[in-house]
């Protein structure tokens, strides 16, 4: 007799109706789930020998669930962080599950005990100006594919937005007139709207005078005129970073994700401004709470501290050497 429980049609109610309806998270919440799952559940179907449709939920047991779990940090080289965030996913998903299939409470209460990992506050990691033009520089503006790059580089670094915010960005949410500007529908359901500089500008009218009527609300579309995605994007980033660096070599020392592009533009902003509230309004953020991690990475924020402060008076005074006799009659350590 067959216990199994088919995984597809409760991770399809669990991420469209659960998710969205019931809990209301954001879009892009309802995305970041939705592509830990898409990672989670090609792995598993390449450790199970089954198409992902094919799965059952008894597949995912705690057992494949940290195996991906060091899949992510190894192979795919996330931070801790990242893997917490996949894990928080699977975990909220067997939540969900464990009041509808009984039969699986024990696997989703050992998949609950799987422990996140602690996170150092490291530093954000982002790219100076010539690293960031070189990359904006990479993409080829007399291909249709490099006008697209181009732009979606531009944006992505100019707005500082997030994967889930640029490739997303629907037709409707950009202004041409007066001026240039994009209304963001951001996480947690925060909006904003953002004026982008001219040559970020110029770069979005190229790429609308190539894209065509197609009927995909979204701004920009893969090779095959569908709705980019977020490892389309990730995709394009690579490769025109590793074009970049033959120009900018300190690049190939550096790890240059989408995120680092939002990094790069938070700190040029608080260059600029000096203003951390400026920032947070900027990237969307709830509190400053958040942005703190840009000042912390700024040296020139310190420098300027450092300028201010009226520093300690020194007592002079000259050294004398120690008497080589008293030195060899001190007590030696153990």
């Amino acid at each position: 007799m067959n216990n199994h429980t088919p995984l597809a049609p409760h991770l399809s109610t669990f991420l469209q109706e659960h998710m969205l309806r019931e809990r209301q998270v954001s879009i892009h919440t309802g995305d970041t789930y939705s592509y830990a799952f898409q990672l989670l559940l090609r792995f598993a179907s390449q450790r199970r020998h089954r198409q992902p449709s094919a799965l059952d939920i008894e597949d995912l047991d705690a057992e494949l669930v940290l195996d991906f779990l060091r899949h992510l940090e190894t192979q795919r080289r996330n931070s801790a962080r990242t893997r917490n965030a996949r894990l928080a996913a699977i975990k909220s998903f067997f939540r969900f599950v464990e009041y509808r299939v009984p039969s699986c409470i024990d696997q989703a209460r050992r998949i609950h005990g799987i422990p996140t990992k602690r996170t150092d506050e490291a530093l954000v990691g982002y790219l100076s100006h010539d690293e960031m033009q070189a990359v904006l520089d990479a993409p080829d503006p007399k291909t249709p594919d490099g006008i697209r790059d181009r732009a979606m580089l531009h944006l992505a670094f100019a707005a500082g937005l997030r994967v889930s915010e640029l490739v997303g960005l629907r037709l409707d949410q950009l202004c041409l007139q007066p001026h240039c500007s994009i209304h963001v529908r951001g996480k947690g359901r925060r909006e904003r709207i953002l004026p982008l500089w001219k040559e970020t500008a110029i770069a979005l009218r190229s790429w609308l005078a190539v894209r065509g009527a197609w009927p995909e609300p979204e701004l920009f579309l893969n090779a095959r005129h569908g709705s980019m995605t977020r490892s389309g994007f990730e995709y394009i980033l690579s490769k025109h970073v590793h074009t970049a660096t033959a120009k900018q070599p300190s690049l190939a020392k550096k790890r240059v994700s989408p995120h680092v592009l939002r990094h790069t533009c938070a700190m040029r902003t608080l260059q600029a401004t000096g203003d951390i509230r400026k920032v947070a309004l900027w990237l969307g953020h709830a509190s400053t709470q958040s942005t703190e991690v840009y000042v912390r990475a700024d040296p020139s924020e310190k420098l300027e501290a450092l300028v201010t402060v009226t520093p300690p008076t020194l007592r002079r005074g000259r050294f004398s050497p120690p008497d080589k006799l008293l030195a060899l009659l001190r007590p030696q350590k153990l």
